[in-house]
């Protein structure tokens, strides 16, 4: 069922909370089980408040009802940018970072600004990306002492010129999209030398109050689609899971140790995303377009791989 298939585990950490309590948590449980993960750090200032306004947004209020916010992100991290200053994660919360990496993890860039990403990238100009890019590449120098080797795009959004960033530094990949198995992006110049490892499964937050799927049952739900994708037709070996240090660092915890135990009791090899890259590589990648899509569970439109080449 699993037993050929690899795992990648891709963290996102999108908050000061997250890093203080939900990273600590989630590297002692992969220790404990033996397992790889690559953790993805947001390392600028923490303005999560300001992301309700997206409670106008399709499908964001529902979103927010099923998954409770409150509870999983905690009163203080929902005023900040709001009614409290945004802290500097990276200047904040450095020594928890630099202890994943102690600890033998992968650690790659996730965002300057969570929030200013995930909301304004998609339309913004090759000027705006930039600068928000080299912040986000500059806070990582400044916490880990080396430069990012890879890059996954906050909320899963992107536009061509992030694309040709990516390229431009030299990352040796980029996990910004949802879809199937690894590509190259087709660019406006040609082909990226940067491949993308997209996210293959659904999220706990997308799945938790959807035809029945709570904390209690989420494990072994997600664990039934990772066999049936594994099984589909397309024989894919190669899957991507992303998860959050705000949620399964924090209470749903158990659920993805739950999960994990579930995988490995199938023969599936839980590795990092380096490991996911190095696998996919022995074959030529093919190119492909990244657009804007729909997502199940997933409000507005995020970065999708496309089916065939633009």
């Amino acid at each position: 069922m699993l037993e050929r298939s690899h795992i990648g585990l891709k963290v996102d950490v999108d908050t000061l909370r997250g890093t203080r309590q939900g990273v600590p948590r989630l590297a002692a449980l992969l220790k404990r089980h033996g397992v790889d993960a690559t953790f993805y750090f947001s390392v600028g200032p923490d303005n999560t408040g300001r992301a309700l306004r997206r409670v106008f947004r399709k499908g964001f209020a529902k979103k927010v009802a099923r998954t409770s916010v409150l509870k999983h992100y905690g009163l203080k991290t929902l005023m900040y940018g709001v009614l409290l200053p945004g802290p500097d994660i990276g200047r904040a919360a450095g020594a928890e970072m630099r202890a994943v990496h102690d600890a033998g993890f992968e650690v790659g860039l996730h965002t300057y600004d969570h929030v200013r990403w995930q909301d304004y990238v998609a339309k913004e100009t090759g000027a705006w990306t930039r600068v928000q890019f080299e912040r986000g590449i500059e806070a990582f120098e400044r916490v880990f002492g080396f430069a990012p080797a890879s890059h996954a795009a906050a909320g899963w959004q992107i536009n061509s010129h992030g694309l040709e960033l990516e390229r431009e530094y030299g990352l040796h990949y980029a996990s910004d999209t949802r879809g199937g198995a690894p590509f190259l992006p087709v660019l406006a110049g040609g082909i990226s030398t940067c491949p993308q490892l997209p996210t293959t499964l659904p999220t706990f937050d997308e799945l938790l109050g959807v035809d029945g799927v709570t904390e209690a049952n989420i494990a072994e739900t997600m664990f039934r689609l990772s066999a049936a994708a594994a099984a589909a037709p397309s024989d894919n070996e190669l899957q991507v899971f992303t998860l959050h240090a705000e949620l399964e660092g924090m209470l749903l915890l158990e659920a993805f140790e739950a999960l994990l135990m579930k995988w490995r009791a199938t023969g599936a090899v839980i590795a990092r995303m380096a490991r996911i890259r190095e696998l996919a590589l022995r074959q030529p990648l093919p190119p492909r377009s990244v657009v804007m899509g729909e997502v199940a569970g997933r409000s507005g439109l995020l970065a999708v791989q496309a089916p065939a080449a633009a």
